[in-house]
């Protein structure tokens, strides 16, 4: 994003920049070709972020199938399962209510991000400049520091219950 943005005063610039009253306008289609240049290279940025989108789409994907097969697991177990099983807790192991819970701020968190980042992709166009200079402030926006704190504390907590059995 911090390219994007970058790219986007390089354009921003260009646009102020009148060759012809400079040394280069023996060049011919000096101008177009600049223009199309930096407009390409924004091209080839916002296709590395719809790549990297991906990426967080495959996580976002994993951990919608663990929270799947999770409540699978529970909904085959539930008639051997009571309540109070189900919510009982010790100093060793969390309940499975806890458990399922958590796996469900995973999943709602991972779907957030994508849907959220996602959307401020698909605004993004090489030929407005607004959008362009705003997308790394309201990329930066999106991050919650919050909830990564908060996945990252429940991924510690599973780990180490799952490293203790």
């Amino acid at each position: 994003m911090v390219t994007l943005g970058n790219l986007e005063e390089q354009l921003r610039a260009f646009q102020k920049v009148k060759i012809a009253n400079t040394p280069l306008h023996t060049f011919p289609d000096l101008h177009k070709r600049l223009h199309f240049k930096l407009l390409q290279a924004v091209d080839i940025v916002l296709g590395k972020l719809t790549d990297k989108m991906c990426s967080l789409q495959s996580v976002r994907d994993a951990i919608s199938n663990q929270v799947s097969g999770a409540f699978q697991l529970y909904e085959q177990n539930i008639d051997t399962l009571d309540l109070a099983t189900c919510t009982q807790r010790s100093a060793v192991a969390p309940s499975i209510a806890d458990m399922l819970e958590w796996l469900q701020d995973a999943e709602r968190y991972y779907r957030r991000q994508f849907l959220r980042r996602k959307n401020l992709l698909l605004t993004l166009r090489a030929d407005d400049l607004s959008l362009l200079e705003t997308a790394p402030k309201r990329w930066e926006s999106l991050e919650t520091t919050s909830g990564e704190e908060r996945i990252s504390d429940t991924l510690f907590k599973v780990s180490f219950f799952i490293e203790s059995q």
